[in-house]
């Protein structure tokens, strides 16, 4: 039966290599994978999921206008698919993940998404939301802070390495930028422990 997925995680935990690796087994037995990727992030190139280790893979790419349940049924029209694999859905919007749930639920094809839970000021991304209150299954992808415990935040930080307190939500960066921490970490980093 087919479900929507959210595979959700922090920065730097893997998330890219899981879907890859996920998507490689099914071709492994045949089947076909239809794979799409945010648009404004063009890290690996325009269209390209990468993972941190060196694998990468071409995808469909998808911006804030796109309807996605759309494209999925025109991509089942081009051939069979066994299942949707969308690397940083933290970028959708509500209503795309709306038209996610409704793919699975009339054209019968899994869909698997892979993304951010909070931003660096532990805020939730509308995509993450919307994934959180629909998916069927939600399935933690994890990753540790310095000191060993499981991070769950991410902090931003400047050339310099000093932590960014404010800005826009989005700003596309890799291990350069963001840092994932654990909670107590991340309060740390914020600055909460100065004001007391």
């Amino acid at each position: 039966m087919a479900k929507l997925y959210f595979h959700y995680s922090t920065m730097n935990a893997g998330k890219s290599t899981v879907l890859l690796q996920a998507a490689h087994n099914y071709r492994e037995r045949g089947m076909e994978c239809f794979l799409l990727t945010a648009r404004l992030d063009t890290r690996a190139g325009e269209g390209r999921i990468a993972s941190r280790i060196g694998i990468s893979e071409r995808a469909q790419t998808f911006s804030e206008t796109c309807d996605l349940f759309h494209a999925i049924q025109n991509r089942l029209n081009a051939g069979e698919i066994a299942c949707v694999f969308i690397d940083e859905s933290q970028f959708l919007t509500k209503q795309q993940v709306w038209q996610l749930a409704r793919a699975v639920d009339d054209l019968k094809v899994p869909v698997m998404c892979y993304g951010l839970r909070v931003d660096f000021q532990g805020e939730l991304f509308p995509g993450s939301a919307a994934l959180l209150a629909l998916a069927d299954e939600m399935r933690e992808v994890r990753t540790i802070c310095h000191c060993g415990k499981k991070a769950t935040m991410v902090v931003r930080q400047d050339e310099n390495g000093n932590i960014i307190r404010e800005g826009e939500q989005v700003q596309i960066g890799g291990n350069e930028t963001y840092v994932s921490l654990c909670r107590y970490h991340w309060r740390e980093a914020m600055g909460e422990f100065d004001e007391k």
